[in-house]
């Protein structure tokens, strides 16, 4: 009968979107559809220098330009320092970072750092909005173990439009235990990113906008790195790549072409304890992962995107207009006649440390709405929904009672999953994590720590990374403060739990 009733709501839904305008793009297969002949790009490193007190400082100019993703079409489009997407910053552990961002766009954007530990006035939510023409410089100190970060706008109601033109670009992190493991690290040549992004295009070549399903924009196409039907040209035998969904919709499942197991070593927050052999790794949108791959002479495999159903924990009526049944090629590695050796993985990468359940301080519930709210109001940027005292543990119970897909991803902290649905989670969701696929009906068992920064009058953001339904106000705030202090913002009414 629960099947039942759960194959009837997806099929009420998808009526109920259909009614609505909303009927969704029908399933997508590109896999062995078109050579993939265009070299990847790689987004360059974002200079820098060191200030006299020691500080590092980055620049980054948010612009529009043109982007030529086939030969000869321009596309209007945004990036960081150039005409789309951003370069890719990089920080150590211990290291105090400052961002000169400057705004040459002619409306409003903010600049979040997302999957980043930092004070709230300097995260770039929808209150550090950069007016056309103005500046912004904030400042903190890299307090976190290494990891693959990516930054991108979060300007309130506008964030699906801002990341779609093309503002995004990595942020990566490095400390003293990630390097001496030995894994593969020349950016570009066996460190690659591979930030991923869905889009339609016209017959001639140039980006449009995609089709709209429940979760949002899908476009019928991958794009890599800015790049149409990318190749990478692999000239080590052990290649890392740095996955980043920067879709706004789209959740994918990355597999090899040949069957071959792929090998996950760290995902959102920071290296796992010990590497995992996966049939897939599946990534909504703002989830990164690390992946190994090793490849012999002369050999070619293809990254792919292989969703079902069963991987999307969608019925499929609701799978099938929702990008839950579609197959992509993603990247193809080419290797070299000759290869440089790789090493070998070490059996333990890292430690983590596992929260103590007795010390949760707190526990809240957020349950996710099918009208885009969460536990039954929209976002209000004057009203703080939560309030969290520094220095301590809390427990997040996140529950999706609907049919429908969603996410969830925290600001400031990076947090373990405890259980879903009462079980431990896999493997593959055992590490640090900022952002999580929250399957219907399905409750999900979060505990994150709070600690360094307190701030009653500054709020960060919890919300769906479904950027369409961020935009449509699933989104809420919590204010960190000290012992016995309120924050200063008017509270809602689900902070006291």
């Amino acid at each position: 009968m629960a099947s039942l009733s759960t194959l009837a709501a997806g099929g009420l839904i998808a009526v109920a979107f259909a009614g609505c305008g909303i009927v969704g793009p029908g399933p997508v297969d590109t896999t062995g559809a078109t050579p993939f002949d265009e070299p990847l790009a790689i987004p360059p490193l974002a200079e820098s220098h060191v200030a006299a007190d020691g500080t590092r400082v980055f620049a980054l100019d948010a612009r529009a330009g043109a982007t030529e993703f086939t030969a000869g079409v321009e596309s209007d489009t945004w990036g960081f320092n150039g005409g789309y997407l951003g370069p890719t910053l990089v920080a150590d552990r211990g290291e105090q970072v400052r961002i000169d961002v400057t705004n040459s766009l002619e409306t409003a954007t903010t600049v979040h750092w997302h999957g980043m530990h930092l004070p709230a006035a300097m995260d770039g939510g929808p209150h550090q909005m950069v007016e056309p023409d103005a500046s912004w410089s904030p400042a903190w100190r890299i307090d976190q173990p290494a990891a693959t970060l990516w930054y991108h706008p979060h300007p309130h109601g506008e964030t699906e439009s801002h990341v779609a033109r093309g503002l995004a670009g990595l942020f990566l992190l490095h400390d003293e235990a990630e390097r001496a493991l030995g894994l593969p690290g020349e950016y570009g040549v066996d460190d690659v990113p591979v930030i991923v992004q869905d889009a339609g295009f016209s017959r001639d070549g140039e980006r449009e906008d995609p089709q709209r399903g429940y979760a949002g924009g899908l476009g019928d196409e991958l794009i890599v790195n800015g790049t149409r039907h990318p190749y990478f040209d692999v000239t080590d035998a052990l290649v890392r790549l740095r996955l980043l969904n920067a879709s706004t919709a789209r959740t994918y499942a990355f597999t090899w072409s040949d069957g071959r197991p792929i090998e996950l070593i760290a995902t959102d927050g920071g290296l796992l304890e010990a590497s995992v052999a996966l049939d897939h790794v599946r990534l909504s949108p703002g989830e990164r992962a690390e992946v190994l791959v090793r490849m012999t002479p002369g050999e070619t495999v293809m990254l792919q995107s292989r969703m079902t159903p069963e991987i999307a924990g969608l019925v499929p009526a609701v799978a099938a207009t929702n990008g839950g049944t579609d197959a992509f090629d993603v990247l193809e590695l080419r290797a070299a006649g000759d290869l440089e050796p790789g090493a070998s993985v070490p059996a333990r990468l890292v430690e983590i440390v596992d929260f103590d359940a007795a010390d949760v301080a707190t526990t809240r519930h957020f349950e996710l709405g099918d009208g885009f709210e969460i536990n039954g109001e929209a976002m209000d940027p004057g009203r703080i929904d939560e309030t969290v005292t520094v220095n301590t543990l809390e427990r997040w119970i996140v529950e999706n009672r609907n049919a429908v897909p969603h996410s969830f991803h925290v600001h400031d902290v990076q947090f373990r999953v405890a259980s879903i649905d009462g079980a431990p989670p896999p493997p593959e969701m055992a590490g640090w994590k900022d952002t999580i696929f929250t399957e219907p009906e399905t409750t999900y068992e979060l505990l994150m720590r709070f600690d360094d920064y307190a701030d009653p009058s500054t709020p960060y953001m919890y919300h769906c990374h479904l950027l369409w339904h961020e935009d449509q106000g699933m989104m809420g705030q919590f204010a960190v403060v000290e012992p016995g202090q309120r924050a200063t913002m008017s509270e809602g009414t689900h902070h006291e739990h």
